[in-house]
């Protein structure tokens, strides 16, 4: 009897697992579009060169990337078990190439989902570029395109155009906007805002009213220079809302730098899906696996692949975040 027990318990997970993983087909128009970004730190292929070998500084082998491919794709379904549903967009920062994608896709319980790709290289100096991952169920790409940052030798701004399930069109634009190392910064995400903004503008003068900014910019929302592409819910002026403005004021953010969160990783959407009632729907996805114990300022801080040149075995030093487009 005990054995009879131990088995339909373990054809009855068994079938749940599957289950969970199947394609869920149709789109849900009662609920719309659940779209999640992630910077996924220095996610290298473990045939790159340089650093980020099995020979080099890093270390990288195959063996790690398999475990932090296995981390991603388990965040994606634990985001799967609270939501109810898979995310049908997935942008990335800091992603290698094509082939990292692929063998996230193929190597891991990705594969039963139904994702594609789309990426482009990019001139970035460290070999890292921005892309998407869609739901085929959900969305059909009617076309892509990578819009260079004149003058500036870094991640491409991705935009992608899809039409959904409702016959309607929606462009997601992902970023990736420099970083702050050095003195003088500041002037190169002036730039990708003023990029950000182009593209922006040019979409909606070609009637796409319903645009999706996301990515990692690199700066709060507090910063004045977001303010010519975005302003905070409530306000009027440029032609996005930051639905990161809200979260930033309260504190929260997505990396967390000498015990202080930071708001760096941000949704900014057209006001025609703003006012459609995603105001309050952008959120900081707080993984448990995701996060470790802060033993000098006390609290959670993300768990990250490494620390300087040290392997620690995390995924990322920023947390994802998320957004239901309705």
């Amino acid at each position: 009897m005990k054995t009879r027990i131990l088995l339909y318990c373990f054809i009855c997970c068994t079938a749940a697992f599957i289950a969970s993983g199947q394609e869920q087909t149709g789109y849900q128009s009662d609920r719309g579009l659940l779209v999640m970004f992630w910077n996924l730190e220095n996610f290298f292929s473990p045939s790159s060169e340089g650093e980020f070998s099995s020979t080099g500084s890093r270390h990288w082998t195959r063996k790690r990337f398999q475990a932090k491919g296995r981390a991603v794709a388990k965040t994606v379904f634990w985001t799967k078990d609270i939501k109810g549903r898979f995310p049908d967009v997935i942008g990335f920062a800091e992603t290698e190439n094509r082939t990292v994608l692929e063998r996230l896709l193929s190597g891991t319980v990705l594969r039963k989902v139904g994702y594609s790709i789309v990426h482009y290289d990019s001139q970035d100096p460290r070999g890292i570029d921005v892309s998407l991952l869609y739901r085929k169920s959900s969305l059909v790409l009617l076309e892509s395109a990578p819009l260079r940052i004149a003058g500036i030798r870094t991640r491409d701004i991705l935009m992608a155009k899809f039409r959904k399930s409702d016959g309607d069109s929606i462009v997601f634009l992902v970023n990736h906007h420099p970083s702050k190392y050095g003195p003088d910064s500041g002037w190169k995400r002036a730039e990708a805002l003023k990029r950000l903004r182009e593209a922006v503008d040019s979409l909606m003068d070609k009637g796409l009213a319903d645009v999706v900014a996301m990515g990692d910019f690199n700066d709060t929302p507090e910063n004045p220079a977001f303010r010519t592409v975005a302003s905070p819910p409530g306000e009027s002026g440029p032609p996005l809302v930051n639905l990161a403005f809200p979260l930033a004021r309260s504190g929260a953010g997505t990396i967390r730098y000498s015990g202080k969160w930071d708001m760096i990783d941000m949704f900014m959407v057209s006001r025609s899906i703003f006012e459609r009632g995603v105001g309050s729907s952008m959120e900081i996805l707080e993984v448990p696996f995701l996060t470790v114990r802060d033993n000098v300022h006390g609290g959670e801080k993300p768990f990250r692949t490494y620390s300087g040149p040290k392997y620690l075995g995390g995924v990322s030093d920023h947390r994802p975040i998320l957004l239901w487009v309705r």
